[in-house]
């Protein structure tokens, strides 16, 4: 599968290559119990094809045994008829000898077992046209010996002894049995022959029997082993990634991902596993910035009830301390105004600091109303200009307004606020004095606004949070310099709500920079802002 960042030329994944490989896709989409009953049938027909094969080597074999044990058959009853043959002979020479009907027992015998010899011996070579003539040729010889000698002797010597006795010792009768063993002795040469030739098959066939029996079994072996590496491969191997990846994610690590090309249900398993993860992941990132964002907000609102009570602490102490003078004495009355004085000007940043606060309040809530109008920044910034040139005598405030008049449709009592803090906080970190310039522009149909100072400058390290409420860095606290850190917050969610950004430059000891981007408003806009003044929108 190509992941989420496969390169150019790296493999299509499962679902690309389905599209144009339908049986691809069908194998893909396959269940784990398709897939494993498909191999498990392969497997199947593997091996029945293998004992298949493994029967008929060991069918030859059996017929090969037959074939060899037929010929020691057929050699056998050969041997045993020619030992009756014999016995015929030998038992005439012997009654015609000693004229005794006893020893006529051989040959009575030999003549009783004859007809079942010669017929075993007829049947066994049946299939062999050579030697079934040879055993033909056998039998008509022993049935002339018989007919035309043996039998007709012994009736003839039991009435004439002595005239058969001549017959015998001529020798006509053994010259018959004599060319009847010729017989068999061609029968059996063949014949032995035979045997030889078939033993030889049957032992090839045997040890080819082996040899297949050999291949048989090792490509069962081989079947069933690929089987099990299957099996392995597309549900144990998944099953104990997906169980060491879930041992991971129990100890903490999220990261962790499966791969996604298993089969079927395991497929599923692992792109379920997957989405679990990356939510538990995205949970624990969420949860670890609420606890970091809890733990700055508690530091944040300790720091602000410490610059709060400080602040507040300062205005009232004056405020007090001038009331009670100014009730415990009689004052000439132009010390008197100075004194009152003094208490307005507290009195004004007290209400300031509360104004702030609510003002926040009203945003975190939703519930800030902005008063739109047309509004010319150029005007703006000359008043508060004007404004905050009178509170330092050490630092010099200087206007480059904008070549033409630069209307945006707002609050101007909320867009001076903006002005003023950023005014306010280039004299503030400015506590050597110095100027303070601000540039004013319309560029394209946008309103920017540039306030730059040459004061401390903001550390590397605190920029990513100075619009984070409550913050006021280091440098402030270590120069005695009062806020509570909530301005710049107004400010940018003032900004924002008329549809501006705001942003700074800075480098640490060499002063800083901040801008505000507005929407200038169009002249038709801005003269149905000046027909409705009254007009509100909430933030």
């Amino acid at each position: 599968m190509s992941g989420p960042g496969s390169a150019t030329g790296a493999p299509l994944d499962a679902s690309t290559s389905g599209q144009n490989d339908p049986k691809g896709n069908w194998w893909t989409r396959s269940g784990l119990a398709v897939r494993i009953a498909l191999a498990a049938l392969a497997v199947a027909i593997g091996l029945a094809i293998v004992f298949l094969v493994m029967f008929l080597a060991i069918t030859g074999l059996r017929h090969r045994s037959l074939e060899a044990r037929h010929s020691q058959q057929v050699i056998a009853t050969a041997n045993r008829l020619e030992t009756l043959v014999i016995d015929l002979e030998t038992g005439l020479r012997g009654f015609v000898i000693t004229d005794n009907e006893r020893d006529l027992g051989p040959w009575r015998a030999a003549q009783r077992r004859y007809p079942a010899a010669i017929s075993s011996l007829l049947a066994l070579t049946r299939d062999g046209r050579l030697q079934h003539t040879r055993a033909v040729g056998i039998k008509q010889a022993i049935d002339t010996y018989l007919n035309t000698f043996s039998r007709p002797l012994v009736d003839f010597m039991r009435r004439n002894p002595a005239a058969a006795r001549r017959v015998v010792a001529s020798r006509s009768g053994t010259e018959q049995v004599n060319a009847i063993r010729g017989r068999f002795d061609r029968f059996l040469a063949t014949e032995t022959t035979l045997g030889g030739a078939r033993d030889t098959r049957a032992r090839t066939t045997a040890h080819h029997a082996l040899i297949v029996g050999g291949i048989g079994l090792g490509a069962a072996l081989l079947l069933i082993l690929l089987g099990a590496v299957y099996v392995n491969r597309a549900v144990a191997q998944p099953v104990r990634h997906a169980a060491d990846a879930a041992g991971r994610v129990a100890g903490g690590d999220f990261s962790g991902r499966l791969r996604t090309d298993g089969p079927g249900e395991v497929g599923r398993l692992e792109r379920t596993f997957n989405t679990m993860a990356a939510s538990l992941e995205r949970t624990l990132a969420d949860l670890e910035e609420r606890n970091r964002t809890l733990v700055e907000s508690e530091r944040a609102k300790s720091e602000l009830v410490s610059n709060v009570s400080h602040e507040l602490r300062t205005p009232l102490a004056s405020v007090l301390g001038f009331s009670a003078l100014m009730l415990d004495r009689n004052l000439p009355p132009d010390e008197m105004r100075r004194y009152l004085e003094v208490i307005r000007t507290e009195a004004r940043r007290l209400a300031e600091l509360l104004n702030d606060l609510l003002d926040l309040q009203r945003i975190e809530q939703g519930t800030l109303e902005l008063r739109l109008d047309a509004v010319d920044l150029n005007d703006l910034l000359a008043a508060q200009i004007t404004l905050y040139s009178a509170q330092s005598e050490s630092h010099q405030l200087q206007l480059d307004p904008a070549d033409e008049p630069l209307v945006v449709y707002g609050d101007r009592d909320r867009l001076a606020q903006v002005i003023g803090n950023l005014l306010s906080n280039a004299i503030k970190y400015s506590p050597d004095g110095g100027d303070v310039t601000v540039n004013a522009s319309l560029v394209g149909d946008e309103a920017w606004i540039w306030v730059r100072d040459e004061g401390l400058g903001i550390p590397l390290d605190h920029q990513e949070q100075i619009f984070t409420k409550f913050f006021r860095g280091d440098v402030g606290r270590e120069r005695g310099i009062s806020g509570t850190g909530l301005g710049l917050v107004l400010a940018r969610q003032i900004v924002e709500a008329h549809g501006g950004h705001i942003g700074f430059e800075s480098e640490e000891d060499e002063g800083s920079t901040f801008w505000l981007q507005l929407p200038a408003a169009a002249g038709d806009r801005s003269l149905a802002a000046r027909d409705d003044p009254e007009a509100r929108y909430g933030v």
